[in-house]
């Protein structure tokens, strides 16, 4: 094959194919080597891990809240093919994170209450459509704007900056206009993110 390369083209024609084959075959075993000594981090699955754990603690503030207003409940309950966070059967409520399954459980009898990922139980007294003891309400949210920044972010107010930066990331996903969230939603959330981050910066 080389012989007939020789024959036929002219020799800066045929090196310069040579040297070429040689520099890729160099930059391939430098990419196998940088990907075994150096594996890429899953951003991707941190996002995720950072946004399942905010929502994993709101479920458990809702547990406390159900528990203390002596509201028997039901977790991962479906309804007519939809899938609710908490079912009340005692009253017919529901309770949803996915705007989806409110939408979908519009023509029913239960009574669907979208809660915001990040919303926390305190709020959810006030969207219950039955009247709660004032004994047991839990006590209202911060007023601190940064606690409340963090809370929104389902995040605590120890959390470093690359902390802060993926739940950002991982809520806006969620939240984004074009995703299916709401305009003033997504604004709360940038407003979070930027007092949450100086809050970061500022503790480094």
């Amino acid at each position: 094959m080389l012989s007939v390369l020789q024959a036929t083209l002219p020799a800066w024609v045929v090196f310069g194919l040579l040297l070429g084959l040689v520099a890729s075959a160099i930059v391939a075993a430098l990419f196998y080597v940088g990907d075994r000594l150096f594996p890429a981090t899953d951003h991707g699955h941190h996002d995720r891990t950072q946004y399942t754990s905010g929502t994993e603690r709101r479920r458990a503030e809702f547990r406390e809240y159900l528990t203390a207003i002596d509201e028997p409940y039901l977790e991962g309950h479906d309804r007519a093919g939809h899938s609710l966070e908490f079912y009340l059967p005692d009253r017919d409520v529901g309770l949803t994170f996915d705007p989806r399954v409110l939408f979908g459980l519009e023509e029913t009898t239960t009574h669907v209450i979208l809660c915001e990922a990040e919303m926390p139980a305190a709020n959810l007294g006030r969207r219950l459509p039955f009247e709660i003891p004032d004994d047991v309400r839990p006590p209202p949210t911060s007023n601190d704007p940064v606690d409340r920044a963090y809370e929104q972010l389902g995040i605590s107010p120890d959390a470093t900056a690359t902390e802060v930066r993926d739940a950002y990331r991982s809520r806006a996903k969620e939240t984004h206009p074009d995703r299916g969230g709401s305009s003033e939603e997504f604004k709360q959330l940038q407003e979070a993110y930027a007092t949450a981050k100086d809050h970061a910066e500022g503790t480094a």
